[in-house]
């Protein structure tokens, strides 16, 4: 039987994309129409027509104020994580700040579904050699997912040469399995097929023939999508004097998305975190060292 995929889903505002920081700051999000409930539930509607289980990492900020998405995603059957609280990045914070963001994140989830929150997604990807020693605090904080490490090259993320399938990493506060979004190898360079404007942009075929490559090697994809990309018109809402790379990475190929999404249940297998966990008997290990950062 082939690998069952972990799909994700990082519930955040469309106005809360790192990409923005310079043009909206955090004291500016509520003056800001709130799209994240419609959209994410968009997203559950075309889970539950899948039968799909996801693994949802919800913004700290988001769920103080729409404690009733939170409710609904859990009652659905789906795995709910933390994305942070302010979603800031993590190489741009101490050790401290780090902390007190996780903890302050975890613990509104945690009261509101009434269960342990133990997966982790950093925004932006932003474990990096950095901020490796993140790792040791998630662990230490009761985590036992991270999904914050790309195995790509890009210019606010990713260790090129990390570990590209699901594994178990050892670090001196203890084990953690780590959920990279995947990469396909094609002419020795890894390609990123996980999500984003990757996953946009990419002709489906591509993306297809990626997630086969990995599961023919008998390892589980971890895709991830945002509510905002499953609302083709939102990115117009912004005037600000944006790069034409943010532009191209947060606006285009969103029309196609969800069809995307659709096609890809269609042919692979997906649930939760949890359930690509359960599906595996053995894991590789990787371990990390404090001399890596």
């Amino acid at each position: 039987m082939s690998p069952i995929n972990a799909f994700t889903v990082d519930v955040e505002e469309y106005f809360q994309v790192s990409a923005f920081e310079k043009h909206i700051a955090r004291s500016q999000w509520d003056q800001y129409e709130s799209r994240v409930v419609a959209s994410t539930q968009r997203i559950l509607r075309q889970l539950n027509r899948h039968d799909v289980r996801a693994t949802f990492f919800v913004l700290g900020w988001v769920a103080d104020r729409y404690p009733q998405l939170v409710h609904e995603i859990y009652r659905s059957g789906h795995e709910i994580g933390s994305h942070s609280y302010w979603h800031r990045l993590i190489y741009d914070l101490s050790p401290e700040e780090f902390r007190d963001d996780l903890r302050r994140s975890r613990d509104v989830l945690e009261n509101l579904i009434g269960a342990p929150v133990i997966a982790y997604r950093a925004p932006s990807f932003s474990i990096t050699k950095r901020s490796l020693w993140a790792l040791d605090i998630l662990i230490e904080e009761g985590f036992r997912i991270d999904s914050s490490v790309f195995p790509i090259h890009h210019d606010r993320y990713g260790i090129p040469d990390a570990e590209r399938s699901i594994h178990m990493l050892q670090t001196t506060a203890g084990q953690l399995w780590e959920f990279p979004p995947s990469v396909a190898r094609f002419a020795g360079f890894n390609l990123p097929i996980s999500g984003g404007g990757y996953f946009r942009l990419l002709p489906y075929a591509v993306l297809r023939k990626g997630v086969q490559q990995l599961n023919d090697e008998r390892h589980s994809a971890t895709i991830y999508v945002h509510p905002y990309e499953y609302s083709p018109n939102e990115f117009g809402a912004f005037d600000y004097p944006i790069s034409w790379k943010v532009r191209l990475r947060q606006g285009l190929g969103r029309r196609g998305f969800p069809f995307k999404v659709d096609r890809m249940f269609s042919e692979f297998r997906f649930g939760a975190m949890r359930d690509v966990i359960q599906s595996i008997e053995d894991w590789p290990t990787h371990e990390y060292r404090l001399s890596d950062g």
